[in-house]
């Protein structure tokens, strides 16, 4: 699996919520407590979850390079596992004071005042573009500056793409064409779509229909809807007609292994299959095009990260400013250019797409692209969803939703 894939599946199940647990009740941070604030050069400490050597040293240069202009100093260090060795610092009240902080464990970290938001101090903070600012605010506050992102999107592969006798006329704009190019393929006696088997996947299609899991302020379970409902009615005739089948199915161990290894015609990524195509399938000739629109327009899935302040920081300000650099336009293109991430800021996206043309239907998507889960004390809820989601093709939609809705009642309803 690509590199930011299993960052993100990390991220998303180990031990931070285990040390949080007193403070999620109101008993461990201290969000009003603020550490002495010093006002001269800075000793800042930055904890990054990094993707390999390229993304280490992309920082670390340009945090040496702020550093050499601004007279502070800016240690950068590679975490073995971030949600781990920040939780365990965050709990112990010794934080890095900058961190990388995922969007799927955000609401976590924002809840218990483990994180300063310092959002509305940031310089130009509308040029991010809306759905990832949306992603960091919590209780109506921006707690920090989205660093890059990803979007789903459909890979085509265009040799077995026209070995099934398909044009650019087939290439599915709706879910009717998506069934109906599906079922082409079927006849040639090839899998048509490998499809991942969590939300990180199949929750593109409850948000093509109009629906999502959570109201829009986090506070509410919405999973047991009509719209995704019928979402998740039309996946399962997918996996229950063989038009698409789960990686597992296609001996990979995920989907854009199976896409590469030739075991399907389509697949739903994001934007880091490309360096996995280019690593592990180099000969592999594909294309990109958005996701079919749903019966409520187009949808996709955002994945993003933060640059987290810590609450307890002695070096807010300065830690604001080193931010500010590493969110820069310029900036976002050097690190796109040497790591292969998308810029979050809107007013570079044309220098981007310039550069990096495959990559304009993937940032096209930030426009009509639902972010994670952002509510705490969710991880197990979402194993749960993703556990009935894994069994779908046998399983009853609705049941799976209702059994959401239940368990996040309970996790958003206690203490």
């Amino acid at each position: 699996m690509a590199p930011r894939t299993l960052t993100r599946a990390a991220v998303a199940g180990l031990a931070a919520v285990a040390l949080f647990g007193s403070a999620a009740c109101g008993s461990g941070f201290d969000d009003s407590g603020d550490a002495t604030q010093s006002s001269g050069p800075a000793s800042l400490q930055i904890l990054i979850g990094s993707s390999g050597e390229a993304e280490t040293k992309a920082v670390q240069d340009a945090a040496a390079k702020w550093a050499s202009s601004s007279g502070n100093t800016a240690t950068v260090t590679p975490a073995q596992d971030l949600t781990q060795q920040l939780g365990q610092a965050l709990a112990g009240g010794t934080p890095p004071d900058v961190f990388y902080v995922d969007a799927a464990r955000f609401a976590d970290y924002a809840s218990v005042g483990a994180l300063e938001p310092y959002g509305d101090k940031l310089s130009d903070k509308d040029d991010f573009y809306e759905s990832l600012r949306t992603t960091f605010t919590y209780d109506g506050k921006l707690y920090c500056a989205p660093k890059d992102f990803s979007t789903l999107a459909l890979q085509i592969n265009t040799d077995l793409w026209a070995k099934a006798g398909l044009t650019d006329a087939d290439v599915p704009t709706t879910w009717d064409q998506l069934t109906a190019t599906a079922q082409k393929i079927k006849a040639k006696g090839q899998v048509a779509l490998a499809l991942g088997d969590t939300r990180d996947r199949i929750g593109a299609f409850l948000v093509q229909n109009g629906g999502w899991l959570l109201s829009k302020d986090g506070k509410q379970p919405t999973a047991d809807t009509p719209e995704n409902l019928a979402a998740l009615q039309y996946v399962k005739t997918l996996l229950t007609s063989g038009l698409a089948k789960y990686p597992k199915q296609l001996d990979s161990g995920w989907s854009g292994e199976a896409f590469g290894k030739g075991k399907a015609v389509m697949t739903i990524e994001g934007n880091w299959i490309k360096g996995a195509m280019q690593n592990d399938f180099p000969n592999v000739k594909y294309k990109v095009v958005a996701l079919p629109a749903g019966p409520k327009g187009q949808g996709t899935l955002s994945f993003t990260q933060c640059w987290g302040i810590a609450a307890k920081s002695r070096y807010k300000d300065q830690a604001i400013k080193f931010v500010e650099a590493m969110t820069s336009g310029e900036q976002q293109l050097t690190f796109a250019k040497a790591v292969g991430v998308m810029p979050s800021r809107q007013s570079v996206r044309d220098q981007y797409t310039a550069a990096s043309p495959a990559d304009k239907v993937f940032i096209e998507g930030a426009a009509y692209a639902q972010g994670p889960v952002n509510a705490p004390k969710m991880d197990s809820v979402l194993k749960d969803l993703d556990t009935g989601l894994q069994g779908l093709a046998n399983g009853d939609p609705k049941t799976i939703l209702q059994n959401f809705d239940k368990n996040a009642k309970a996790a958003l309803g206690g203490s």
